[in-house]
């Protein structure tokens, strides 16, 4: 006697992961996927190359440039065409850029200049797609899952992070950085196509404004001043950022090659980091701080430890645990930073308000990139990386003692809900400075 064979059944997707939360979610783990190898193949490209680690941290620069002098303007931008075109558009470039890139790589050896000009283009596409993109995943799901909804969100785009920094030092070590800057072309294109397909006639509508992108640039700004929390924040990582960058994108590399046996073992660092961003998507898919931001500011303290084990140098497998640990703190401060801007922020000024944080949170990159090849020959590498150590530590101290910070909370209905018009509500604390002490009552990368 014969039985039927039982149905296959199919994964069972959330209700609130729709088509749009779907499509955004697929693109952005594609494109970790390829950039984060992106990362590693651009720097021994130019090491490749004959380069140093100065001519590391110039071509690092020559992406951050772009990216700090278009920010606004891509935040104006996308507050008035429809998002999602200026994503695509933004993602062509990055193709073509990366494409270019690889062929100069795989058929010779690329002139210094033309490295540093694919990657300014680089960052001039991401100048436009960073306002644009910042916010449409929360924007794709109800005010309730929100939380939930950007966590997954990082959970799959985090864990395409760690393949992509694993497979990327693997391929470069045994193939060379050109075959990685060509998947990575290969991977905006396909990310651009699933962009291309999303669904905005959900999306609120934005009413015709007055003026011009000057004027809707100081509507952004006066948005972005009137709250302390905000531009404390910001300044944080405008130093943050800038020493933390330099240390992974030039002396990671080189305490790589001089101490730890090259790219492999740099790729394997860049995975770890990845699994604690990983692992902490999850955590953030059940913990939900009250107090958002100042769960989130006291996550960066341990930004600290991947310079100081660079400074030692620890052992390739001391520092992977360095890595990791800043990858968990770090994907908190993440997850509960978009949530305060998307409680905070309106939605029609979203792009313009993020193209201020952009830009102060990467300001001083280029300098530092710049600059860490110059600072570690006149100072010493390692002196040079207990600097930046030391700085994250101040800086995250310093913004402890901004009020607004220590007190932002999550706003909730009396029924633990979410407040009646769908977002997460803000309360302020018992002594009346919370959040809501600025101007008016407001409702953040992925590549």
């Amino acid at each position: 006697m014969t039985h039927p064979t039982p149905p296959v059944r199919r994964p069972v997707r959330p209700a609130w992961a729709g088509r749009n939360y779907t499509l955004l979610t697929a693109a952005a783990v594609i494109t970790n996927l390829g950039s984060s190898g992106a990362l590693i193949a651009a720097a021994f490209a130019v090491l490749g190359a004959g380069g140093n680690g100065t001519d590391v941290g110039l071509v690092a620069a020559a992406r951050t440039v772009p990216l700090v002098f278009f920010l606004l303007i891509g935040g104006a931008v996308a507050d008035r065409l429809p998002r999602h075109r200026v994503m695509v558009a933004a993602n062509a470039l990055n193709c073509l850029s990366q494409g270019v890139f690889a062929v100069l790589v795989l058929t010779g050896e690329p002139a210094l200049w033309q490295m540093a000009l694919l990657s300014a283009l680089g960052g001039t596409g991401q100048a436009f797609f960073s306002p644009a993109a910042e916010g449409m995943v929360l924007s794709s799901v109800s005010g309730e899952q929100a939380g939930r909804a950007f966590a997954y969100f990082r959970l799959g785009s985090n864990g395409a992070s760690i393949a992509g920094a694993a497979l990327g030092g693997a391929l470069v070590a045994a193939a060379g950085p050109g075959w990685v800057l060509a998947f990575d072309a290969a991977a905006f294109a396909v990310a651009g196509g699933l962009r291309a397909l999303l669904d905005l006639s959900g999306m609120p509508e934005r009413g015709p404004r007055d003026g011009g992108l000057l004027s809707d640039l100081r509507d952004g700004w006066r948005e972005f001043s009137g709250r302390s929390w905000l531009w404390s924040v910001v300044i944080q990582f405008a130093v943050v950022n800038a020493v933390v960058g330099a240390a992974e994108a030039v002396y990671g590399p080189l305490v790589a090659q001089d101490h730890l046996g090259g790219a492999r073992p740099w790729g394997m660092a860049l995975a770890a980091f990845g699994a604690g961003t990983l692992c902490s998507a999850i955590l953030m898919t059940r913990w939900k701080p009250r107090r958002i931001l100042l769960a989130g500011a006291i996550s960066v303290f341990p930004l600290a430890l991947p310079p100081a084990a660079l400074a030692v140098p620890l052992s390739a497998g001391w520092l992977m645990l360095t890595m990791f640990v800043s990858g968990v703190s770090i994907e908190i401060f993440a997850v509960t930073w978009m949530l305060a801007l998307h409680q905070e922020i309106p939605e029609e000024k979203f792009s313009r308000v993020s193209s201020y944080d952009w830009l102060g949170s990467i300001a001083l990159l280029p300098a530092a990139t710049a600059l860490a090849g110059p600072a570690a020959e006149a100072f010493g590498r390692a002196p040079a990386l207990w600097g930046c150590s030391a700085l994250v530590v101040l800086l995250t101290a310093a913004v402890l003692t901004v009020p607004d910070v220590r007190r932002l909370t999550v706003r909730e209905s009396a029924a633990g809900g979410a407040a009646p018009d769908g977002t997460a509500a803000v309360r302020a604390e018992p002594d009346g400075l919370g959040p809501n002490a600025g101007p008016a009552e407001k409702t953040v990368p992925q590549d």
